[in-house]
């Protein structure tokens, strides 16, 4: 079943035009990673899913067309996001981010300590004490918090140690595993990418150009349009 639908999907900031026709589908349960070189769309796509800017064409989740919501309601409807940079709330502890936006459902402070133990070891402390790998647990945790269909991962790995980077890919392995939700995650590292998703999306100048499944992607097709 189709749970996230974008087709001819164009959006701008202002008057400069940042997609021009962003086509790409994630099905309950998936993985999808959406691939591209920087400057593409990739975190303008997650903007105009997430309402953060204006967009025009087919936006949809589970066939409800997010065009006229507010993001708040974009949330509601169970898109969860660990956006770029991970914008924590800095001066609150792990514990008051984790339930500042939570409903309920199967993730609770509980399992996300299963999931993150580190985090249930640090939830008397404030978010800006943490490294920068425990604040991308903590973004991750506090959007499954949420309890969504579908969990957005915007550059989840970057900047990280290698050791706490293998703990966030064990971590997203986990949840295709053990839980139903979607996601939809964007990074650069093809070889973490091909272990966890079931397709990729490939954005060129704010527009698809390849979809299929990450099996099919090869090293001609990522040299073309990923450089890698």
């Amino acid at each position: 079943m189709t749970l996230l639908r974008l087709e001819n999907l164009t959006a701008r900031y202002g008057s400069a035009e940042a997609l021009f026709g962003v086509t790409l589908s994630v099905d309950a349960g998936e993985v999808v990673a959406l691939m591209g070189r920087n400057g593409m769309g990739k975190t303008t796509t997650v903007h105009a899913i997430c309402r953060m800017i204006n967009s025009a064409g087919t936006l949809e989740i589970d066939g409800t067309s997010l065009h006229t919501l507010p993001s708040q309601k974009v949330a509601r409807l169970g898109v969860g996001l660990v956006p770029e940079g991970r914008r924590c709330f800095r001066d609150l502890t792990v514990r008051e981010n984790l339930i500042a936006a939570a409903r309920p459902g199967e993730w609770t402070l509980k399992t996300v300590a299963t999931l993150f133990p580190r985090l249930e070891e640090r939830k008397g402390q404030r978010a800006a004490s943490l490294s920068g790998g425990e604040q991308q647990m903590l973004a991750i945790g506090r959007a499954l918090m949420t309890n969504p269909r579908l969990l957005i991962l915007d550059e989840a790995t970057e900047g990280l140690a290698p050791l706490i980077r293998q703990e966030i890919w064990t971590a997203i392995a986990r949840l295709k595993r053990e839980t139903g939700v979607a996601i939809l995650v964007i990074d650069k590292s093809i070889k973490e990418l091909s272990t966890v998703s079931d397709r990729a999306v490939i954005l060129k100048r704010g527009a698809t150009v390849w979809d299929g499944p990450m099996s099919e992607l090869t090293a001609d097709i990522s040299e073309r349009y990923i450089g890698l």
